[in-house]
């Protein structure tokens, strides 16, 4: 099993009535790993039945050698739903001096430090997170940062006086409150009244050529991609995550009226399963980039891919980001939970054949068995599925 490590809790810092942050020190006294601004870290918190794995974004500058902060919000639940297992314990339960176990920062949902592009960081709620991060590296750029932040008032607000001290010439900032207070008013602690939307990114934003990275509920995130397609931002450079089974947010849209506000949005959208960790660079050029060549793996022209109990054969189609993708797409419905490497919800047998795992598991399984959701085959292969 991949080494997690003991932390402690250093600090608990309430950042909001619903978010506070963790700061988390290596109790082995070594260095902390290197993170990407946008990568996550690895809780595994002890549960009723046994260890439970939960994901929360580094929110502090990647350049942080002392510690690692993250911040979460308490997920109370609602209409009856059990709170959230993992932000509740930490909420009411983690105190500092407290230890946990942590493995690794994980995720490719993270800045592409090689461009000069412009950039837009877009975020709703807690969905801040990985983009605090990703501030903090840019500001050590030469690029154009607008930072656009979405949230109910400046009640549940967090880290909002740390993205301010970020700002100069180059890095924007700018608050939209769905449904402020007097307090908010008076204090002018937003910069518009509603949500983020065409007509707020056309008053706020200049046109250019930006790299786009979205971090928010579900529904926040389909209507603001709609919104930067329709205002020319090319699909390569809108970076998002999905956890669920639509991972992309592009087919979800195509399937909606035309772009609303994120509070009125289509029922195609709404239907979408909530994100719970986005750390994942969309793949939506991958069409374009197939149209010209055939699909390969390892150099083959095809790769025969068999669902060996579902009596379902098809080719591998290298427009499908993973094998559980490649079920899914033939009308499947394998179990998962992560879509990471995490969990080990989506194992299934491996009869024959052999994979590569482009992300690598937190825990692998024994031979015979492959975790389909961060796996792609060599050749033609059998799965018990």
């Amino acid at each position: 099993m991949a080494a997690f490590r003991g932390f402690e809790v250093v600090d608990k810092v309430v950042e909001s009535d619903i978010i506070t942050s963790f700061y988390l020190i290596p109790r082995d006294g070594e260095a902390l790993w290197e993170v990407k601004p946008g990568q996550y870290l690895t809780l595994r918190l002890p549960g009723p039945d046994g260890p439970v794995l939960k994901t929360y974004s580094v929110s502090n500058a990647p350049t942080e050698k002392r510690h690692y902060r993250i911040t979460v919000k308490r997920e109370a639940g609602l209409n009856g739903a059990p709170d959230g297992f993992g932000s509740c314990r930490l909420h009411d339960r983690v105190e500092v001096g407290d230890r946990l176990n942590i493995a690794a920062p994980r995720g490719s949902f993270v800045l592409d430090e090689t461009s000069e592009r412009p950039v837009l960081l877009l975020s709703g709620g807690v969905g801040l997170t990985p983009m605090v991060s990703m501030l903090h590296r840019l500001v050590e750029t030469e690029r154009e940062v607008y930072f656009l932040h979405a949230c109910e008032n400046g009640r549940v607000h967090a880290l909002r006086d740390e993205v301010l001290g970020c700002v100069n010439d180059r890095v924007h900032a700018r608050f939209v409150y769905r449904n402020p207070s007097d307090e908010d008013r008076r204090e002018k602690r937003f910069d518009a009244e509603g949500v983020i939307d065409k007509i707020f990114l056309r008053q706020h934003v200049p046109i250019g050529n930006y790299e786009a990275y979205i971090c928010g509920p579900t529904v926040f995130m389909a209507a603001v991609y709609q919104t930067l397609q329709e205002l020319g931002v090319a699909e390569n450079r809108i970076a998002y995550e999905f956890f669920g089974k639509a991972t992309s947010l592009k087919s979800a849209v195509t399937k909606a009226v035309p772009s609303v506000a994120a509070s009125r949005a289509t029922p195609a959208i709404k239907s979408l399963i909530n994100i719970t960790n986005p750390d994942a660079w969309a793949a939506e050029e991958v069409e374009t980039l197939q149209k010209d060549k055939p699909h390969t793996v390892n150099g083959l022209s095809e790769a025969r891919v068999e669902f060996r109990t579902s009596g379902i054969i098809v080719e591998w189609d290298s427009a499908a980001a993973s094998l559980l993708e490649l079920a899914e797409n033939a009308g499947l419905e394998p179990a998962f939970t992560c879509r990471a490497g995490i969990c080990n919800a989506c194992k299934c047998g491996l009869i024959s054949g052999e994979v590569d795992y482009f992300e690598e598991p937190l825990e692998m399984p024994q031979t015979g068995e492959v975790l389909i959701c961060c796996s792609r085959p060599k050749g033609p292969i059998v799965l018990d599925l």
